[in-house]
């Protein structure tokens, strides 16, 4: 172990912060903000780190490397609303050869934390492999090996009472990678809740939604969504017409302990 990473194993992890106001449109009827916001809100604040720490999107264009979101979980623990102002705190809070966990916690005026999000981040290099995290972040984010796996979701069959529903890929689901952005995914869960008579489950507060991305679903691809509820929560399988799973995820009460990406 060098001398910077015995640093890096005892020094917490370098933090970013930037305030956050809930639009109009990122709120549902309830008035209530969506799921997907705070995802969205998240990857902000992390590209804000990480500009403001030299390693800009021109940094990765240049070296041919992007993040490709692996897993996700967003705990929302507290009622914030259209006008509501927040604060995102992000910081990676570990990391393995490919790949990274952020966290970034929400909190509101009276600093109270309202949600916080886990997201798994997978280097990929110019051919889309995966890439090793390089050594310069050391001395910037100073995040300590991780001591956790990667996220995982496991959602099991299908039950006989499962719904199904086609979905079609919108331009404006894509993001610059031209790949559904990842917040689409929480967008997508909820509407099928929702439409299999969850919306109660979908705007609880406290909530947990868990996500593992399996693959990307590309422009104007049409997908399948499957989506039944167990006795414990929601469960959802999203596939591509060749039925290849791009999302597994969840839809659960609150626990005090997450169970996959801890």
């Amino acid at each position: 172990m060098t001398e910077q990473k015995s640093v890096t194993a005892t020094r917490p992890p370098d933090t970013c912060s930037a305030p956050y106001r809930v639009r109009f449109d990122e709120a549902g009827p309830d008035g209530l903000i969506r799921t997907s916001v705070l995802l969205r809100m998240a990857q902000d604040v992390a590209w804000l780190h990480s500009s403001s720490r030299g390693f800009t999107r021109d940094w990765y264009r240049e070296r041919s490397l992007t993040w490709l979101a692996r897993a996700a979980e967003v705990t929302v623990l507290g009622e914030v609303r259209v006008g509501d102002e927040m604060v995102g705190t992000t910081q990676v809070v570990g990391w393995r050869r490919v790949w990274a966990r952020r966290r970034t916690d929400f909190v509101d005026a009276a600093g109270t934390t309202v949600a916080w999000t886990h997201v798994d981040w997978v280097l990929l290099d110019g051919r889309g492999a995966p890439t090793r995290v390089p050594k310069e972040f050391d001395g910037h984010f100073w995040a300590p090996d991780a001591t956790f796996p990667l996220g995982r979701v496991a959602v099991g069959e299908p039950s006989e009472s499962a719904r199904t529903a086609s979905v079609t890929v919108r331009p404006q689901e894509l993001d610059p990678m031209d790949h559904v952005n990842n917040a689409v995914y929480a967008d997508w869960l909820d509407e099928q809740v929702i439409a299999a008579g969850g919306i109660e489950d979908a705007r609880a507060i406290p909530r947990v939604m868990r996500l593992e991305y399996a693959r990307a679903a590309e422009a104007r691809a049409t997908v399948v969504a499957t989506v039944w509820r167990d006795e414990a929560a929601w469960s959802c399988r999203i596939s591509d017409a060749g039925g290849n799973d791009l999302l597994r995820a969840r839809l659960e009460p609150y626990m005090a302990t997450p169970i996959d990406l801890r």
